[in-house]
């Protein structure tokens, strides 16, 4: 079938004439060669515009640099709260690498806004009023603690009362796990057994073998009534994918997620990531710790080796305590009021063997102040006798750095044990640069040889432990969101005393004359990287 055509376009290739009486096939290609030939143009022109405004905003990157950096330096200085050690280290950082000091700025250098980002609604007011009583009961001379060396303590629990409105529990049962195969099989027995709900929350979940057998317990809970809820970190699970969490809530499972990610898997907020790993069983069991989910927290990666961690589980009053920090962080991320459901707080009963008082602390950018750091610095203050720490990253601050040194030169038994080897370098050399600075007070410090260690302990005198999500570091005082438990058991310090003892063996001690003659690429990483501590 022939039509007439009345098609014209605009180039030379086209004859109008001999088209007037071509077939539709025809007519049909030559439309289709000439959009495909416009649409090739246009996409040219379109790249070239793109590149021209890239190239045109970089060169006005770079001819307004110093206006940059004077405009960022004001902010740092004038309009942010922050310690003098951290603005003098972004301002060397933005004068000294200007390009990337300002791109790290934006990914990590911003203050998160001072005020609460969560509300206890309907349970507040009861927390309140059990923190009223005990505060009460303190000043009256009423709070009795079993063992009387405990007594010289009652002002730290005041403090966590009044700052962090943590109610002191005295019926609990603490189990210790320094192994990750131990301690994932605990949870996992403990999940068979739940009844009325499932609370996991951890900062890494990583989609290998030791997830997939959690997955499968937390699949067949929740076919058989019981309500499940996952709690995950955006920047610390980027390693899966959509479809893992679809997974679990085409199985029944609510899935939250804290701080997405803004587009896709890039993930602009570095900092103000959500470092606790809580779970809670029905409001009787709670396990809260270090170890994540992952292979490597088992042992199986060539690179680490064997992981040296803590994590405890606790059962009895304490327990509530984690539930209703898992809620308030639910209840961020979710956008929903768990609180309206009384049956997740239902306060266990009496634990026969329970014996142990614990408080249960957190802290994070939205705390009126750094809980968690300031337990440590008190605890530090309050020594007689001994202080351990294991820690991955040991980046104290200047008060607690002061504390310490005070402290072994005061003839009280410091030490502190530290990983043989870097999970991050940066971190690791400034680690290994304030360990020195311990050696030379007098304290004793080890590095782990075993394997990776990644603890988060602290014991004074035999008496009281802090064993939680937080390192002793600065990320972890203020950037990021932590839980700690605070034991005041002379049992449950022992054994935690008793594993650092063990791990001794397995550790080198950094003598004073060894730290000294260590090499100038050496002196030269840790000055670097302890400059740029206050950023790490």
């Amino acid at each position: 079938m022939y039509i007439v055509s009345f098609f014209y376009f605009k180039c030379k290739r086209f004859d109008i004439l001999g088209l007037l009486f071509s077939s539709d096939d025809v007519i049909i290609e030559h439309i289709r060669q000439e959009i495909n030939k416009h649409t090739l143009w246009g996409s040219e022109i379109m790249m070239q515009n793109a590149a021209q405004a890239v190239g045109t905003a970089y060169w006005w990157i770079i001819d307004h640099l110093l206006f940059i950096n004077i405009i960022f330096s004001l902010l740092i200085i004038f309009f942010q709260r922050r310690n003098p050690t951290t603005v003098w280290a972004w301002l060397l950082l933005l004068y000294f690498v200007p390009i990337l000091g300002f791109i790290l700025y934006l990914v990590l250098g911003q203050n998160f806004r001072k005020e609460r980002m969560f509300k206890m609604k309907e349970i507040e007011g009861e927390i309140k009023y059990a923190v009223r009583r005990q505060e009460e009961s303190i000043y009256r001379r009423k709070l009795r603690l079993r063992d009387p060396e405990l007594e010289r303590f009652k002002s730290l629990i005041l403090y966590n009362l009044n700052e962090g409105e943590a109610v002191l529990t005295d019926n609990n049962d603490i189990r210790i796990y320094t192994d990750g195969r131990e301690k994932f099989q605990a949870l996992m027995t403990e999940m068979e057994h739940a009844r009325n709900y499932i609370h996991l929350q951890y900062y890494i979940i990583r989609n290998d073998e030791l997830w997939q057998e959690i997955e499968e317990v937390l699949v067949r809970k929740a076919r058989q009534g019981v309500e499940v809820r996952v709690l995950f970190d955006s920047m610390g699970c980027r390693g899966m994918h959509n479809a893992d969490w679809v997974r679990l809530e085409k199985a029944g499972i609510e899935v939250a997620e804290f701080f997405p990610a803004v587009l896709g898997k890039l993930q602009l907020r570095v900092n103000y990531r959500n470092h606790r790993k809580i779970v809670v069983i029905d409001g009787r069991i709670g396990f809260v710790g270090g170890f994540n989910i992952g292979r490597e927290y088992l042992g199986l990666d060539k690179k680490f080796g064997y992981w040296r961690d803590t994590h405890i589980c606790i059962e009895g009053s304490a327990v509530t305590s984690l539930a209703v920090r898992f809620v308030l962080d639910w209840n961020y991320a979710a956008r929903e009021n768990l609180f309206l459901e009384d049956r997740l707080f239902e306060i266990p009963t009496y634990i026969r063997n329970g014996r142990d008082p614990v408080q249960i602390i957190s802290s994070g950018p939205d705390s009126r102040s750094q809980e968690i750091r300031n337990n440590y610095l008190r605890l530090i203050h309050m020594a007689r006798s001994s202080i351990y720490i294991q820690t991955p990253y040991f980046i104290p601050d200047e008060d607690i750095r002061d504390a310490l040194v005070i402290a072994a030169r005061s003839g009280i038994d410091v030490r502190i044990m530290i990983p043989c080897k870097p999970d991050h370098p940066f971190v690791y050399w400034a680690t290994y640069s304030y360990a020195g600075e311990m050696i030379e007070a007098g304290a004793r410090c080890y590095t782990y040889d075993n394997g990776f260690l990644h603890t988060k302990c602290l014991c004074v005198d035999g008496l009281v432990s802090c064993i939680g999500t937080a390192n002793m570091d600065i990320r972890s005082f203020s950037l990021n969101f932590e839980v700690n438990a605070v034991v005041y058991s002379a049992r449950t310090t022992e054994k935690l005393m008793e594993a650092f003892e063990n791990d001794i063996p397995k550790s080198t001690l950094i003598t004073r004359k060894g730290y000294e003659r260590r090499g100038l690429v050496i002196r030269v990483k840790e000055q670097f990287c302890r400059l740029l501590s206050p950023v790490l």
